[in-house]
């Protein structure tokens, strides 16, 4: 019997709407991290397949939670690289050095085995991530492992293959994004897709890749279009292209909205500090203008200021952060995206959302060290690897900060 089957759900069961609720913070005991994050790792370290691989298994059958018995595939397995990389190993360090190069290994192959003029990488359709985020979710995931790691390879054997791949995936992101900023052939919810390739560009401009000013900023332009502020009032949401939850469309809009919003308090901050600005001084438009910005950049910043500040505001409402009302891959990618916007924004909201996911989430891990999904995407591997990029996001505070 395969090995991997330890990690599988004893029966068989279609997973609904009701199945089991997202477990609300001081409900139970608060786990150590540091247990949580290990268990949730020696986990996932273990489903890796024979070829260097990881899969989420097919849409069509969700019940199937053994990473033993479905098939490989890019998306899952660079996302379950980053959350190896992002808790302390790399191609030559850490004890699971070896799963990431293999998983590294494994994702050349594919790139380079895939047609130049397919927005694609691989042949492979119907998986959880493809239907419910969509088919070019496979190409921004890779591109976001190949660029954590490329800083790695210098001087590497590996150094070539890498830098060739990573810009194989970004020339097909560009070639598939719609001209609205988003993704083609989106799935479920296209909204997290799109977010996921934005940050497939932001990664992969900050390792100084050739990418397209354009699609960059289109990317970034359509992830902030889905959230608008009115004075006095709750932020809308568009949810149109996020299955109608506005956890997704919020997630997506934070992440994109982070580092323009930074860059507005460090602004003011600074001017502060140099007494050019009272201590009270609020981020607007005005202010910004004041300190020299154009009006187009003041307005600019401006609105991803209040943008990222009203959306951090829903994050204390719990029927938001429920999502689509229980545990899906969906949610902890959400959840991810989120932390990544925290870490980089930083302040009082990063820690307090940081306490409430550590215990979220340590609540509702499986006693064999896996967290699993109970809707769309169930994949123990990729709702495991999400959940852990979360718990240790700030390991990568100092490359999530990094300017371009």
């Amino acid at each position: 019997m395969n090995k991997l089957k330890i990690f599988g759900v004893v029966g068989v069961c279609w997973i609904m709407l009701a199945a089991v609720p997202l477990v609300k913070p001081g409900t139970s005991d608060h786990t150590d991290h540091d247990t949580v994050v290990n268990r949730g790792l020696a986990w996932l370290a273990a489903a890796q397949q024979n070829n260097g691989s990881w899969g989420a298994g097919s849409h069509d059958r969700q019940d199937v939670r053994d990473p033993g018995t479905v098939a490989g595939d890019p998306a899952t397995t660079a996302f379950a690289g980053l959350a190896l990389v992002r808790a302390g190993s790399n191609l030559h360090d850490g004890p699971y050095s070896n799963q990431v190069r293999r998983a590294a290994d494994y994702l050349i192959a594919v790139v380079k085995a895939s047609a130049r003029n397919s927005p694609q990488i691989t042949e492979i359709r119907g998986t959880q991530p493809q239907v419910k985020l969509g088919n070019n979710i496979d190409v921004a995931l890779t591109a976001q492992f190949l660029s954590r790691i490329l800083d790695e390879v210098k001087g590497d054997d590996l150094e070539f293959a890498l830098r060739r791949s990573l810009q194989t995936c970004i020339e097909k992101l560009e070639m598939s994004q719609q001209g609205d900023g988003s993704w083609t052939q989106g799935g479920w919810a296209g909204v997290l897709q799109s977010a996921a390739a934005f940050n497939a560009l932001e990664r992969a401009r900050v390792q100084g890749l050739d990418t397209d000013d354009q699609a960059f900023q289109k990317a970034k332009d359509y992830q902030r279009s889905n959230v608008n502020v009115a004075s006095g009032s709750a932020p809308s949401i568009k949810t149109d292209a996020a299955a109608g939850v506005a956890l997704y469309s919020i997630a997506g809009n934070q992440r994109a909205t982070a580092r323009d919003a930074k860059k507005a308090q460090d602004l003011v901050n600074r001017a502060r500090k140099e007494g050019k600005l009272q201590s009270g001084t609020t981020v607007n438009k005005e202010v910004l203008q004041s300190l020299d910005l154009s009006e187009d950049e003041a307005e600019y910043l401006s609105e991803a200021y209040d943008k990222n500040q009203a959306t951090q505001a829903q994050l204390k409402n719990e029927s938001v952060l429920a999502g689509f009302g229980n545990n899906g891959g969906e949610e902890f990618l959400s959840y991810m995206m989120t932390s990544e916007s925290l870490i980089i924004t930083g302040g009082e909201s990063w820690k307090d959302w940081d306490e409430d996911m550590q215990q979220r989430l340590s609540k509702i891990q499986n006693n064999n060290g896996s967290w699993s999904g109970h809707h769309c995407i169930t994949s123990p591997v990729f709702c495991t690897s999400a959940a852990l990029l979360t718990l240790t996001t700030d390991r990568d505070e100092g490359l999530l900060v990094k300017d371009d």
